[in-house]
């Protein structure tokens, strides 16, 4: 089958990625390479570009339904991973450039099988920039510049009408972890956050001749530190709350009561209800250690990724192939997970699933984090989700699928939000 033969390309234009990350908006370089790729197997692709850096080509024009198989492009801020790029501290300790592979790999097969063609759905690959939420001041100015509205890729594309064609998605995405058998995981449900940013503002004073005149900006912040962390008691085991403070921006001086402190966490839940009552804490948390140490505190509220849950209609198509499937060892299903990821806000729109793989070590996000089953992840898996897609064909039945708008989906943002 073509999944063997074309093992090698794919794991050597994977591994190149892997060794030149690039972050959200300027996966420049990926973009290009993903597209040759595409070209040479298939001159008359044509593409849809959106998002700075993103581009969709479909398989398969015209059918009654329109599936995303999406791939995502960037990489995480990670100066000190093995292979961090020196000039960006970019790092692909998420495995997303797996994801490209895989992508690639199941295109040339659909490409060069025709299977495509005998199927009731458009397969459209989306190739999406930006999911990871960083590198903020650069995507403020992209913002400030009229260029993007929104920090992730994929909400993006959903302001620019890139997902309107389609009636439901499909990602994949590397499992953290170490397993000892091959496994995928179906029904893996992410949380939603906000993100919060907390300016502490005292008085300047000379800390050694007249600390008496001034008010300590930084300790008003370790107040607000240690009421987090009292408060943390109160809250729900079952929604797995997390919150990860850090100090953005100081003006501190050793011979100087600092004056001004900026706080920024984000404030992760499974639900969207307690994530607003968890924010109300912090900001009263927030405000009466200002009050407690005279000082004030400004407080922005910004929204991150809402809440993803898998759609459990479609993961029963996947459960089928894996039950077809003696190539794959082990599956792992409803392992709800406090990481976030803007599948969570295209969720809102279509039915999402998002199908995890394993074959890495080392800790997602971590210095360590490398594969170490690449020809599972290269030639197993895709072989696996051409197994999907033939036993979602001709049994996908549309009123079990939904459809909202993107004026909906900021209108959720925005009840949120306020």
């Amino acid at each position: 089958m073509i999944f063997k033969e074309q093992y090698e390309e794919i794991k050597a234009l994977a591994e190149d990625i892997y060794k030149h990350p690039e972050l959200g908006y300027k996966e420049v370089r990926t973009k290009r390479m993903v597209q040759d790729f595409i070209t040479s197997h298939n001159p008359a692709a044509e593409f849809e570009e959106f998002a700075i850096t993103g581009f969709k080509t479909t398989l398969g024009q015209g059918k009654p339904m329109n599936l995303a198989f999406i791939a995502e492009l960037d990489a995480v801020y990670a100066p000190t991973h093995m292979h961090a790029a020196k000039e960006t501290g970019a790092a692909h300790n998420c495995g997303h450039y797996t994801q490209v592979g895989i992508a690639l790999a199941l295109y040339r097969h659909l490409l060069e099988s025709n299977d495509y063609e005998n199927y009731d759905f458009s397969v459209t690959f989306v190739f999406i920039p930006a999911e990871e939420y960083l590198d903020l001041p650069y995507r403020d100015k992209l913002i400030a510049e009229g260029k993007i509205s929104h920090y992730g890729g994929k909400p993006e594309a959903m302001k620019l009408g890139a997902f309107d064609e389609f009636d439901f998605a499909l990602c994949v995405h590397a499992m953290g972890g170490v397993f000892p058998k091959r496994t995928i995981e179906i029904n893996c449900d992410l949380a939603g956050f906000l993100y919060k940013r907390y300016t502490f503002n005292g008085k300047p004073s000379h800390a050694g001749f007249d600390p008496f005149s001034g008010t300590n900006a930084y300790h008003i912040s370790t107040l607000f530190n240690t009421a987090i962390g009292l408060g943390r008691q109160q809250l729900n085991d079952a929604e797995m709350v997390r919150i990860n403070p850090i100090v953005m921006e100081s003006d501190m001086s050793t011979n100087v009561v600092p004056s001004r402190i900026k706080v920024g966490t984000d404030l992760r839940s499974k639900t969207t209800g307690y994530m607003k009552q968890v924010a109300e804490r912090l900001d009263a948390a927030a405000k009466g250690s200002a009050m407690a140490l005279q000082g004030t505190v400004d407080i922005e509220t910004q929204m991150g990724y809402l809440p993803f849950v898998q759609d459990r209609y479609l993961s029963t198509f996947v459960k089928e192939a894996f039950e077809q499937d003696d190539a794959i060892e082990a599956i792992s299903e409803n392992n709800a997970i406090s990481a976030a990821g803007d599948i969570g806000d295209l969720s809102f729109m279509m039915p999402c699933i998002q199908i995890g793989y394993s074959g890495f070590t080392g800790t997602i996000h971590g210095d360590d984090f490398i594969d170490t089953d690449p020809e599972y992840i290269y030639e197993i898996f895709p072989r696996f989700l051409a197994r999907v897609l033939a036993t979602m064909n001709g049994k996908i039945e549309r009123d079990k699928l939904y459809k909202r708008s993107y004026q909906e989906y900021v209108a959720e943002l925005n009840q949120i939000v306020d």
